[in-house]
């Protein structure tokens, strides 16, 4: 009897313990494997009712890079502009995922984009427009150097749901956050008990005012009536973050991840001034990412800041994780859960007072016994698999991986670090090109996405 009970418990165990990294709960979709290198890319994943698309470029079929139109040296001005032709083929790349995971445009729920420069998003836009037919989701768009396909001048991620009732979509388009005709989107939209909020940044409320609003800049003629990320950083929060909130009964609090693009790293101790201040103990998952400079709709713009937050008073709660692993910077949670999805903080390969830990710091003495970027993407990936593990999922379940490396040289050495945590496993990831990264010495780090079943 004894012995039936211990197996009965050891079984009861077995169900509650999170799923190896062979056993992910997660579905690749329309996974390939790009040659030379073994890459293996999952340009889909479905997990439960959602649908990810990361990693989206304009590719003919995910496997030999740019489409041959987008980059036809012979004839680049027969037919369509040529920002216009990659869009299109983003597009018809990311409704070939929603197809094979079970949904559709209309319930697309936010959209991420990076462009290399600024003339290349009207085109895009034209292309957006006729994608979503006027039900453009919540978005952000921002500049960064460089991506991983030579002639790639965006790249797109997107998140979907698979309808279901009381997970219907709902866009909300309050007069009070005003769009700009050309963008279109809506500032803020409800699924079930999440809520997503386009990014914001310090763009004037009043056009005639702008390009920056004048609560958000510094006063003319003065050189110490205020610190101009402070400013901005405070303007964003109050004057669009919280009245977006606001329009579904949601406050700060109900935050569970927020992505801070920064134009300048300088301006990241004040900023975190600024975001302890208005969040306190209930700071969501955060993961500051650097852009070009300029960066932003408006050139003189220092942050743009996009949130996923949960109803107030739903059932689906915000819960901290703390796993014990070293953050980057003081103060962030190193993850939140909410639901069926976990978000965690960026990660960099750090220590406990968030400088690059010592043992993947390259020794100068005998520099070619190590990788740079291979050190520390494993040493990423080993604090991520804890988190993982005690928020009750696996890295295995990983929906959405973005990269963000100081030289692309360092992608695929990055990359093998993840086949070694997990082998033959297909990644929904985006690898991008920054300028620098906040702690001296890293070359990557993982703003990382995962599934809780």
């Amino acid at each position: 009897m004894a012995a039936r009970k211990a197996t009965k418990a050891s079984k009861a165990k077995a169900a509650r313990a999170p799923r190896s990294s062979a056993q992910g709960a997660v579905t690749a979709l329309l996974p390939v494997t790009i040659v030379p290198g073994s890459i293996r890319y999952a340009p889909g994943i479905r997990a439960g009712q959602w649908v990810f698309a990361t990693g989206h470029k304009g590719t003919a079929d995910f496997l030999n890079g740019m489409a041959p139109d987008v980059v036809d040296a012979e004839a680049p001005r027969h037919g369509e502009a040529r920002f216009k032709k990659e869009a299109r083929h983003v597009f018809a790349n990311l409704a070939r995922v929603l197809d094979a995971g079970g949904t559709d445009r209309r319930h697309v729920v936010r959209v991420d984009q990076y462009y290399t420069a600024g003339h290349v998003v009207d085109s895009y836009h034209d292309v957006r427009r006729e994608f979503f037919a006027g039900h453009i989701p919540p978005s952000t768009s921002n500049l960064h150097r460089k991506f991983l396909l030579t002639g790639q001048h965006m790249e797109v991620q997107l998140i979907a749901t698979v309808p279901a009732r009381g997970f219907e979509v709902t866009q909300h388009r309050p007069a009070s956050l005003p769009v700009h005709a050309s963008s279109g989107y809506s500032p803020v939209l409800t699924c079930g008990d999440y809520v997503f909020i386009a990014g914001q940044t310090s763009e004037a409320l009043k056009t005639e005012e702008g390009p920056l609003d004048p609560a958000a800049r510094m006063p003319a003629g003065h050189l110490w009536k205020g610190t101009p990320i402070k400013l901005e950083a405070d303007f964003v929060i109050e004057r669009k973050l919280k009245p977006a909130l606001a329009v579904v009964g949601s406050t700060l609090e109900d935050v569970v991840k927020a992505q801070v693009y920064l134009r300048d790293l300088d301006d990241v101790p004040a900023f975190n001034e600024v975001w302890a201040r208005h969040f306190g103990q209930a700071m969501p998952a955060t993961t500051i990412i650097p852009t070009s400079d300029p960066g932003f709709i408006c050139e003189t713009g220092r942050i743009e800041i996009n949130t996923i937050s949960v109803r107030h008073g739903a059932r689906t709660k915000k819960r901290i994780i703390d796993a014990g692993v070293p953050t980057v910077h003081a103060g962030h949670p190193q993850a939140v859960s909410a639901g069926d999805l976990l978000f965690l903080s960026g990660l960099m390969a750090v220590d406990g007072r968030g400088a690059l830990a010592a043992d993947v710091r390259i020794d100068p003495r005998q520099p070619w016994f190590g990788e740079a970027s291979a050190l520390q993407m494993a040493r990423i990936l080993a604090h991520a698999e804890r988190v993982c593990r005690k928020a009750g999922t696996t890295l295995a379940n990983t929906v959405r991986a973005q990269q963000f490396h100081t030289d692309l040289a360092g992608f695929h050495p990055a990359y093998q670090a993840w086949q070694q945590a997990l082998p033959g496993h297909h990644l929904p990831f985006s690898a991008i090109e920054v300028p620098a990264l906040a702690v001296p010495g890293a070359v990557v780090m993982l703003d990382l996405w995962v599934y809780v079943p």
